[in-house]
């Protein structure tokens, strides 16, 4: 059993570890369908010079246990970890999105189904909650925007 202590040294180190050209390489793998990437992969989809750039940085999370190197030479994620800028996006499929969009979608979509049914039952919509759908819609769409500039690439 592994105590709460050494759980949060554990994601210390992880978020300490996990910035820059580290982070981009595992949020790559993050958006891999199968989660195996090759070092030739790495280097051209991430635009570094060379591969043993590649190298270093699957090594790095190979030490910290994220990802595995195969007998093929692929590594492959081996867990998921939500540190830093990470806990705030979610997985859909493939895509990692922040967890703002669907707050986003839903106050918007709240706010447009509301407006839609008093105009077509012609009944005058309340402002308090045309205000209200407003400014929870704004600001969940600028925290999303903003944390979608955010991310790793």
């Amino acid at each position: 059993m592994v105590s709460k202590a050494s759980r949060k040294f554990d994601l210390a180190v992880l978020e300490s570890a996990l910035k820059g050209k580290t982070l981009l390489v595992y949020w790559y793998l993050l958006q891999q369908p199968m989660h195996t990437v090759g070092i030739r992969q790495v280097q051209r989809a991430l635009g570094f010079s060379s591969p043993s750039i590649a190298v270093h940085h699957l090594g790095k999370l190979e030490d910290l246990g994220l990802v595995r190197k195969k007998m093929t030479g692929e590594y492959v994620l081996e867990q998921e970890v939500k540190v830093g800028i990470l806990g705030f996006f979610t997985r859909m499929g493939r895509f990692l999105v922040p967890r703002y969009l669907f707050y986003s979608v839903l106050f918007s979509t709240m706010l447009t189904t509301y407006l839609t049914t008093c105009i077509l039952g012609q009944i005058a919509p309340s402002f308090y909650a045309v205000v209200f759908g407003l400014i929870a819609s704004l600001i969940f769409w600028i925290e999303t925007v903003r944390l979608w500039r955010t991310k790793p690439f």
